[in-house]
Parts: structure tokens; sequence; C-alpha cells
């Protein structure tokens, strides 16, 4: 699951008194900024081995802060006090919540057993990673709906307001594309290059971007709306 992620940020962003679409972005890829920050520290890890799944070789063997449960709603719950502190606004800040904690159980349909409750020796996973035909159009169509939600939902501030959503639905096309077609490599890289963590920040940072640009472009159908954050 990659672009998938963003469709909880889609759909709550169309809510009058959700935060921006920018930062909805950032709080849903919130457990996997952390995730490739703590593998840069040494503090989780992975690596790659060949047909870990059939869609990819990332072997996420040893990540029990970020993506167990209880980690994921630790996050969450600080998003939430944050945006509570600087919005005032509990709707909001649960609503943010929401979506980054989403980011585990979204998570939990694709990856193979390797998520945990509390960090455990159990892990959880259905691995429909092994199973590309159900996998990509389920995570297409989930992107693709929520986006046409958001903009329904919204209406855009200026004649040109148009090329802010274009950009950011075909760069999370484009990305996606380049995650399904990277060939896995022919032998185990233990641990991966550094350059791994910073491409998928830096595809994160790039997406958070033009979500921020496409959030600027739009005003909600109903209700009033300010946000700040």
């Amino acid at each position: 699951m990659f672009i998938g992620h963003y469709a909880p940020a889609l759909i709550v962003a169309a809510h009058p008194r959700a935060q921006r679409l920018g930062s909805l972005f950032l709080a849903a890829q919130l457990v996997d900024v952390a995730f490739f920050g703590f593998v840069l520290a040494g503090v989780e890890r992975m690596r790659a081995v060949p047909g870990t799944t059939a869609m990819n070789a990332m072997d996420l063997y040893h990540m029990p802060y970020t993506h167990s449960l209880i980690g994921s709603g630790c996050f969450a719950l600080a998003w939430a006090a944050v945006t509570y502190l600087v919005r005032r606004d509990a709707l909001a800040a649960a609503l943010g919540g929401v979506v980054v904690v989403s980011h585990w159980f979204l998570d939990l349909l694709v990856h193979p057993p390797d998520l945990t409750l509390a960090g455990g020796a159990a892990r959880y996973g259905f691995a429909l990673w092994n199973y590309p035909a159900i996998e990509m159009p389920l995570e297409l169509a989930m992107t693709s709906g929520a986006f046409g939600y958001y903009l329904l939902r919204t209406v855009p501030r200026s004649s040109r307001a148009w090329i802010a959503p274009a950009l950011l639905f075909a760069a999370l096309l484009l990305v996606q594309a380049i995650n399904w077609t990277t060939p896995q490599p022919a032998e185990i890289i233990d641990p991966v290059p550094a350059s791994e963590s910073l491409t998928a920040l830096a595809a994160f940072a790039v997406l958070t971007a033009l979500a921020a640009w496409t959030g600027r472009s739009r005003l909600p159908r109903v209700g009033p709306r300010v946000r700040t954050l």
C-alpha cells in the first residue's frame, strides 16, 4: 500500500472543519515518515529479500515502534494533540488522528505478517501484495474514488484551480507506477542503502507539497471553513 494510504486524507479533507489537504497527506504517511527516519537512525530495520512478496522484496523485520497498532495509535494521539493545541477544535484533532492510525489498518491488508499489536512476537498481515490482480485495482480504486469524492465536495477558488489537483493525481499515479515496476533485487540486501529511505521521504515530501497546493486551491462546497494547519 502506497498511494492508497492517501484515500482517508482525501475523504477527511472534504469535511468543513478538517485540516488542510497538505497536512492530512503528511498525517496519512506519518507512520512511514517516522519508519524511514528510524531506519536511517538504526532504530528500526528493513532489508530486501527477493520473493518476500510477489509485488516487492521489502522485509520489514523490525519495526515495533511505528508499525505496531499501539505505536501507530501513539503517533495518532500525538498528531491529534498538536492539532488541538493549534486549532482548539476537537473534531479536527480527532479526524487527523483517524487519518494517522488508518495507516496501520491499510497496511494490514497488503503486508505479509510483519505487523504487531504492541511490538511482540505475534505478527499480522493479509498479504495482498502476493495477489497483484487484487491489490493493484483495489489501491487504484480506493485512491481514485477518494480523489473524486474530494473534488465533488469542494469547489475551485479560480478558473485555474484545476492545475493543482491534476498535477497531484498525475504524481500519485507516477510514484505508484514506479513502486510497482521497480524490479526485485537478485540477492538479499541487508541493510538496504540509505538512498532507499531518502527516496521514500522525498516522494512523501513532493506529494505533500502538491497536496498543500491543491488544498489551497479549493473551498468546501458546504459550510464555513477556517484552516490554519
